[in-house]
């Protein structure tokens, strides 16, 4: 009896630890190795869909759960496992992208979890990249702080200066403040890594995701983990859902060491930025994505799904609306007075999330108020606190240090200076003597 319930108790054990493993996964949207299961080889699926017999697909969703209502995805990914290779690929989905919902209406991804939860969102997701899920995971992402220091934080190096406050943000404001180069995060500090958007938008803070799951991946399979399995299983046990049958990932456990060793690969959905009636959409690239995935898979891009897609890009095309401004030129949508007028709307919305110091340098007075009002003339939101004087009063030159991508942003300015990009995401005015001649 004792021996029955010990087995039964390894045998929990096992599934706790990889549904740890699994929890990691849906919240980082960055990799999903762990998975697996192998679809009947006597199903056939139809030549204009993208599927083998020797990988499963499956969603995996972050979901940020509401009181009054039933909330939205904040992360979505699909994971691809070969169980014959032992090899994984991931596609990260942008929470941007647009798609069909009924009847012909289009909106972001991210609201579908909404409207009909994560079987709709599936649906969406198949449709989307021609394809046949096997199953889903959701993960409540408030846990994701107490994840990370249950397992002592993580090492990573922030790659720039982050620094963003939203009072109104809806789970009682939002302050991120994290500062450049190699650190150790506990779980808040690795919340605001996860969240932080800059100019780069939805891709940005994607790219920034995967690049932690990495970081935590290499934490979780490390011994000094241990001491702290016992904390991640209590929280594991209202966090997660899926439909993954229990034998099928005990079945499967002991790959993840190969898996990992592997390596696995992590993709963005393939597509352009868009801008329509002030939010910012992520236009998916039909058939850049479903190539893309056919290849992670090792399947043949078929005469019957080159049909399908182009069928599909048709439709898409089609239905995009006529002042939709598609920021990379990649779609002829609206006139050029239209598209003008939209891109600065664009642009606009886009100053708003650059940080810009004002420094007066050159001892001219008031040159500092002068130029920070020209930039917030642009749509620049700059603070009392960001204008003041700077280390020196002796500038020659006034030089402007901007993020780097955003040089079209702020346009020509009615002063010379020297622009130079950063790496930052905060711009900085410093204004020198020949600040007269403007």
């Amino acid at each position: 009896m004792r021996r029955t319930r010990r087995k039964r108790n390894r045998k929990r054990r096992i599934l706790v630890l990889l549904v740890v493993f699994l929890l990691f996964v849906g919240i980082c949207a960055g990799l999903g190795w762990w998975m697996f299961g192998r679809r009947p080889e006597a199903v056939k699926a139809p030549e204009d869909t993208i599927a083998s017999p020797r990988t499963m697909e499956i969603m995996v969703m972050g979901v940020d759960p509401r009181t009054d209502d039933t909330g939205r995805s904040d992360t979505l990914l699909l994971v691809s496992l070969d169980t014959e290779l032992k090899k994984a690929s991931v596609f990260s989905i942008p929470r941007d992208t647009r798609v069909e919902m009924e009847q012909g209406a289009y909106e972001k991804i991210n609201h579908a979890y909404a409207y009909g939860g994560h079987e709709y969102t599936k649906k969406l997701l198949e449709k989307l990249l021609a394809t046949s899920l096997d199953g889903y995971v959701l993960v409540d992402i408030h846990a994701f702080e107490r994840m990370i220091d249950a397992v002592g934080g993580v090492d990573i190096d922030v790659e720039k200066r982050m620094y963003y406050e939203d009072p109104w943000d809806e789970d009682g404001g939002l302050v991120i403040d994290l500062q450049p180069g190699e650190q150790h995060l506990d779980g808040q500090h690795a919340m605001q890594y996860v969240r932080f958007r800059d100019e780069e938008g939805d891709i940005g803070r994607v790219t920034r995701q995967q690049k932690f799951m990495q970081a935590l991946l290499d934490r979780v399979v490390s011994p000094e983990v241990i001491p702290h399995l016992g904390t991640i299983v209590n929280e594991m046990t209202s966090v997660i859902k899926t439909d993954i049958e229990t034998g099928e990932l005990i079945r499967y456990v002991t790959m993840l060491p190969e898996i990992k060793a592997n390596g696995v690969a992590s993709h963005v959905l393939p597509g352009y930025p868009g801008w329509w009636q002030e939010t910012s959409y992520w236009l998916p690239d039909i058939q850049a994505s479903r190539k893309l995935l056919a290849a992670q898979i090792g399947v043949p891009y078929s005469p019957a799904l080159e049909k399908r897609t182009a069928q599909d890009i048709e439709v898409y095309q089609n239905s995009l609306p006529k002042d939709l401004v598609d920021v990379a030129g990649m779609f002829r949508i609206a006139s050029e007075e239209e598209a003008a007028e939209a891109r600065e709307k664009h642009a606009i919305e886009e100053r708003k999330n650059i940080r810009v110091r004002v420094l007066n340098e050159s001892g001219i007075k008031g040159a500092a108020a002068a130029s920070a009002d020209v930039l917030r003339a642009k749509g620049f939101v700059i603070s009392d606190e960001d204008v003041g004087n700077g280390e020196t009063r002796d500038r020659k030159e006034t030089v402007l240090t901007i993020p780097k991508g955003t040089e079209a942003l702020f346009g020509e300015l009615p002063f010379p200076c020297t622009v130079h990009e950063s790496d930052g995401n905060t711009a900085v005015l410093r204004i020198g003597k020949d600040y007269n001649n403007a």
